[in-house]
């Protein structure tokens, strides 16, 4: 079912334009929280929720059946491993793609999902709008990452898919690679600055030029990036900040 809105011709009137919906598979072994879920993304005039799966065998079996665009996937559902699951979504549907929503507030868990080919990560405590945020993010071929709740850095490590880019950029400087380790790792402008003896500004100043220089918006899109090129490999025994974490 397609929506329609209305959008001015080019003799400047008013013309029909189809608007494909973003279809949506709920992937969660609680009907409370999938008829909640449905109910949410229901009312929201771009998203189609097309079907709902309660273990992981049948997420895959729906997503080659429904062909959705995002499968909105809990970690825990009974059946195959997270990670084994994500992989088999992605193989039984080309053009899906794969946002988890998780009890998990938890690194090794993001780093696990991403490896695996997860887009979105974000945890059940999120508000309702930032889980519609990251359905639209996602299936508009961006990344959407909220671990709010986490205290300290976010340690992420390259995608399984991409480990052969183990090179930096080499268009970045080494400080513009230093600050997108640290941004990408979850530090504030202020943690980043006292780590490496900027001033706030020029951490700032650092920040808006990346943006610019690579043609990214926002931490997700940046921390992608960083894990894709190599960036954020594992160094021993590397402080990332002033305290212990």
């Amino acid at each position: 079912m397609a929506l329609e809105t209305v959008a001015p011709n080019a003799a400047g009137g008013s013309g029909i334009q189809s608007v494909t919906p973003i279809k949506v598979l709920i992937a969660d072994d609680h009907s409370v929280l999938r008829a909640g879920l449905r109910m949410l993304l229901s009312a929201q005039s771009d998203i189609d929720v097309v079907g709902e799966a309660a273990d992981g065998m049948e997420v895959s079996r729906q997503a080659r059946k429904l062909q959705p665009h995002i499968v909105l996937l809990d970690l825990s559902m009974p059946g195959p491993r997270s990670g084994n699951v994500i992989r088999d979504v992605l193989r039984a549907s080309k053009k899906t793609r794969v946002v988890v929503l998780t009890m998990h507030d938890d690194a090794a868990y993001l780093r696990s999902a991403v490896s695996a080919g997860a887009s979105g990560y974000l945890v059940k405590k999120a508000a309702d709008s930032e889980l519609i945020s990251a359905i639209r993010a996602v299936h508009a071929g961006r990344t959407f990452v909220d671990l709010t709740q986490t205290s300290g850095p976010v340690p992420i490590l390259p995608p399984a898919t991409v480990a052969g880019q183990s090179q930096p950029p080499k268009k970045l400087s080494r400080r513009e690679r230093e600050v997108l380790r640290l941004l990408a790792q979850g530090h504030s402008n202020q943690q980043i600055a006292d780590s490496i003896r900027l001033s706030v500004k020029t951490v700032e100043t650092y920040r808006t030029r990346l943006s610019e220089k690579l043609g990214l918006k926002g931490r997700a899109e940046l921390y992608r990036f960083a894990a894709e090129s190599g960036i954020l490999e594992p160094r021993p025994s590397r402080r990332a900040s002033g305290g212990a974490t």
